[in-house]
């Protein structure tokens, strides 16, 4: 993933580059966002089948006799675990990815996370998740539209934002042995503030890396999905911790 991470070199400032008139840039991000579009459906048919679905969910989850959960299975953690593998893997092994390595990645990585996401059955109703899920896309599709038009370089913005991601999971890793609520709520807060800054940041990176490519077809192939793989990853993100702050529990 060396050639498409959040360091790149811009080579044409926000503020000079009129996205909108640009018909290979619309069609370039109309392929990046219907590939994200098809990653969370894929993963909300997954997460219903693993958290729904009594033979399925016993493979992963323990669960109570009233159907909440209980802990976790040894399947169960190696899917949770397994998409965080995937990307630190692919950081090594896939130095110069064909858009076809690349959009295996994608799958794999999408694939993993939806079957975990059926956790999210079994700790909120069914309501809460669903009217999360409608208020996460209405902010996705404003901080991506955002990001999109803005004529603001937003470089300096996202890269508080990554050093502030580092210490939300160096925060989150504590409190797992704290337990504190407190400190929970403080971590929720933050990472919805985080990844929605992140789709806004991650969207203008996308349009500056279409403009870097330059009408290469196989860099632009491995880009689209890889931004796919950090605009669905935000989503799914902002998704939890909001769902975290304000879901109903079962």
């Amino acid at each position: 993933m060396s050639d498409y991470d959040r360091s790149y070199a811009r080579t044409i400032p926000a503020d000079r580059a009129d996205m909108s008139v640009d018909a290979g840039l619309r069609s370039f991000m109309l392929g990046v966002y219907n590939k994200v579009a098809l990653g969370l459906l894929l993963s909300a048919a997954l997460a219903f089948l693993t958290g729904t679905f009594p033979p399925v969910r016993d493979l992963m989850f323990a669960t109570t006799a009233d159907g909440r959960l209980a802990g976790y299975t040894l399947l169960g953690m190696i899917v949770a675990f397994s998409p965080l593998a995937m990307i630190f893997i692919s950081m090594f092994a896939m130095r110069n990815p064909s858009p076809r390595q690349a959009g295996m990645l994608y799958w794999a990585i999408v694939t993993s996370i939806g079957a975990g996401m059926g956790v999210l059955a079994l700790v909120y109703t069914g309501t809460s998740i669903f009217q999360t899920f409608l208020i996460t896309a209405a902010a996705f599709g404003g901080l991506s539209l955002f990001g999109y038009t803005t004529k603001k370089d937003l470089t300096g913005f996202g890269s508080f934002l990554i050093v502030g991601l580092i210490g939300l999971v160096i925060a989150m890793l504590v409190n797992m042995f704290l337990q504190l609520p407190a400190m929970a709520m403080i971590i929720n807060i933050l990472g919805v503030f985080i990844f929605a800054g992140l789709i806004a940041y991650d969207t203008q990176r996308l349009k500056m890396t279409y403009y870097q490519l330059g009408g290469n077809e196989a860099a632009m192939g491995v880009a689209t999905n890889y931004g796919a793989l950090s605009l669905y990853i935000n989503f799914i993100n902002l998704f939890q911790f909001l769902l975290a702050l304000f879901g109903d529990r079962r």
